[in-house]
């Protein structure tokens, strides 16, 4: 149909954002629709472009935000007016996620569509829980059933499959369990639920067949969940590993930048934490960039130019690429704070002099001490209204410092609203992370002291932890090396976790 759009029914798998495929990645990112279920973890709605529509067209049992006839509407009205429309499906479309019916209906209106699929929550779950669905000690069957309607399966034929995988039917475990043992499987067969597998809030349940529907009550399982029966199940003390995990189930804070929380976050992770992203701080251009950019027209008569962090690298570099200088007019020796401001360096291809041995101002000025510094001139882009402690010292030493912004630290618009949404769920997070001064006072700002009751607070360094102890707080530990990998290898301490190399082995 000339002019028409192209909708795309996208996996979104079975919890882990992690877990998308490289294609539903890529498609993600050419949206100007996406219309997401409840299933689809919300990370993944950050793949698509900020300008992109996003609309939650819920499927959750007994809240259905629209129903099925007006999601097909929804999305065949989007492609005809020339749209790409993700439909974002929990798990894989095709896999009782009622894909079949939506493109059936595409087809039918004449409306281009691909089909990407996704792991299913079985193969998740079978994964991050440690039970293979086939062994060949254990079965070479596998049955995928709908539990949703009972009185509408063959229990006595289905039963027999030497594993038995169903899909929505927690709240019918009563009367699928009454199906199976009239049908000859044994109440000692091994079985358990999961909900919201993959997940750092996994949450499993294992007993047998007899005694799992007691059990899941015992337990308040509620949907989203999966039962899996059969021997395989028994293998799951042996292989577990995802629930095994240091920081597994840990609710833990990242109030770093949203450009800078990757590296926190996606470490945080892989070991096993539920990370909850509450950026406090947000990085804007300047609006007057005249010093910094006179002080790159003299660039040659620089001795040492500082850089503090990897955004001052950023930020620098955005203005010599809009000036009429480039790297070549660069005589100076560099000093890099931090070994990822090192690294934002050294992907330029230029050579660091100096990295303090602490990442922390007072760290760059013992760096220093050892070079003489009289009559030299040097140059330090920086955050506006950053601390005054680098180049005071640096002017004791005699040297001319040029101290200029190259960006500039505001609160983000949503923060607030945010701050309410994390700090006030029913569980409160376990851990808050600071990694700066800055963080710390923004999130008091948009939450106040009183959000962190009862909330761990892990700090990356002293002029951290004395900001958050001038402001009332009680941070309960500190990095021993101002450094991500210092932060995690903190937290993992404190929870008894002595590895120290738990954390910097995931670089």
């Amino acid at each position: 149909m000339s002019g028409a759009g192209k909708v795309y029914l996208v996996g979104a798998g079975p919890g882990d954002p992690e877990l998308i495929t490289l294609k539903g990645r890529r498609v993600l990112g050419l949206a100007d629709s996406v219309l997401f279920d409840h299933l689809a973890n919300d990370a993944l709605l950050d793949l698509a472009p900020a300008a992109a529509e996003r609309v939650y067209v819920g499927k959750k049992k007994a809240d259905h935000s629209h129903k099925q006839e007006e999601i097909t509407a929804m999305m065949i009205e989007r492609a005809l007016a020339g749209r790409t429309v993700v439909r974002l499906k929990g798990g894989d479309p095709f896999i009782f996620g009622r894909g079949g019916e939506e493109v059936e209906a595409l087809a039918e209106a004449g409306i281009r569509y691909e089909v990407v699929p996704g792991v299913t929550s079985p193969l998740g779950i079978a994964a991050y829980t440690g039970v293979p669905l086939t062994h060949r000690e254990h079965t070479s069957v596998v049955t995928f059933v709908t539990g949703h309607s009972v009185e509408g399966i063959n229990w006595s034929k289905v039963g027999a499959s030497e594993t038995l995988v169903i899909f929505m039917g927690l709240h019918f475990i009563a009367g699928i369990t009454r199906e199976l043992l009239a049908s000859g499987r044994s109440p000692e067969t091994p079985a358990m639920a999961v909900r919201w597998g993959t997940r750092p809030d996994q949450h499993t349940v294992v007993g047998t067949l007899g005694t799992l529907p007691a059990l899941i009550e015992e337990h308040h399982l509620t949907p989203p969940a999966t039962i899996i029966i059969g021997d395989v199940v028994s293998l799951r003390e042996k292989l577990n590993w995802f629930e095994k995990l240091p920081l597994f189930g840990k609710r833990i804070v990242v109030t770093r930048a949203r450009e800078q929380a990757g590296e926190l976050s996606g470490k945080l992770r892989a070991l096993g934490a539920d990370v909850v992203e509450l950026p406090v701080i947000a990085l804007r251009p300047l609006d007057d960039y005249t010093a910094l950019d006179n002080a790159i027209a003299s660039l040659a008569t620089y001795d040492w130019l500082i850089f503090t962090s990897t955004n001052a690298v950023e930020y620098f570099l955005r203005r010599l690429d809009c000036s009429g200088s480039d790297l070549r007019s660069l005589r100076a020796k560099i000093c890099a704070i931090g070994p990822a401001t090192r690294a934002a360096v050294e992907a330029l291809h230029l050579k660091v002099d100096a990295v303090p041995a602490d990442s922390v101002a007072e760290g760059v000025v013992d760096a220093f001490r050892a070079f003489s510094m009289h009559g030299t001139k040097v140059l330090l882009p920086r955050a506006a209204a950053a601390r005054e402690v680098v180049p005071e010292a640096l002017r004791e030493m005699g040297a001319q410092v040029d101290v200029v912004d190259a960006y500039r630290n505001v609160i983000p618009e949503n923060a607030a609203e945010r701050a309410r949404e994390v700090f006030g769920k029913p569980r409160k997070p376990d851990w808050v992370t600071f990694t700066s001064s800055s963080t710390v006072k923004n999130l008091l700002a948009v939450a106040g002291a009183a959000a962190l009751d009862g909330v761990r607070i892990a700090s990356i360094g002293p002029v951290t932890s004395k900001t958050a102890d001038a402001h009332g707080l009680s941070v309960h530990v500190e990095a021993k090396v101002a450094s991500v990998d210092g932060l995690i290898e903190a937290i993992l301490e404190a929870l008894g976790h002595q590895d120290p190399n738990a954390a910097s082995s995931l670089s």
